[in-house]
């Protein structure tokens, strides 16, 4: 699978951890910066494109890490047809999949270890959408709401 992922300088060592690791596991993944650490970087400029990536490309899913990972969730949902959840559990991901269809899983570098980390991603990453009808049904009417009010 293809994954594209991104951080701030909260993160860093979080996102070098997960390159390795996705990489060994065989997934192709799309390093969206930071490329250093960088204490004065800001999340949008490295989630927003993770994000507008992750959308571009069917298929594919992304992840943004930040300290907390709320900003970095709520930059990458300023994406049109992105999906960011904040995770700190293997169920939540699960849920954010199964349930609302979500393409980007957001994490709190300072909050989860390394491995917990990996074990939230691979969760996300293999967890499909359920397709039930009344997931659909609300995430059609976020994708309508989206259409009428963000260009």
């Amino acid at each position: 699978m293809r994954v594209h992922i991104a951080t701030d300088h909260a993160a860093f060592e979080l996102k070098q951890y997960l390159l390795a690791e996705l990489r060994k596991a065989g997934h192709e993944v799309v390093d969206h910066g930071a490329e250093t650490y960088d204490a004065l970087d800001d999340y949008p400029d490295t989630c927003i494109p993770c994000a507008e990536a992750t959308v571009a490309d069917p298929g594919s899913l992304g992840i943004v890490l930040g300290g907390s990972g709320n900003g970095e969730q709520l930059a990458a949902n300023r994406v049109k047809g992105c999906r960011a959840i904040l995770a700190y559990s293997t169920e939540i991901a699960e849920l954010g999949r199964q349930h609302n269809d979500a393409n980007v899983v957001s994490l709190g570098g300072r909050f989860v270890t390394p491995e917990q980390g990996l074990d939230i991603v691979n969760t996300f990453l293999a967890t499909p959408f359920s397709g039930d009808e009344r997931h659909q049904r609300r995430i059609d009417k976020m994708s309508a709401y989206e259409e009428l009010h963000r260009h």
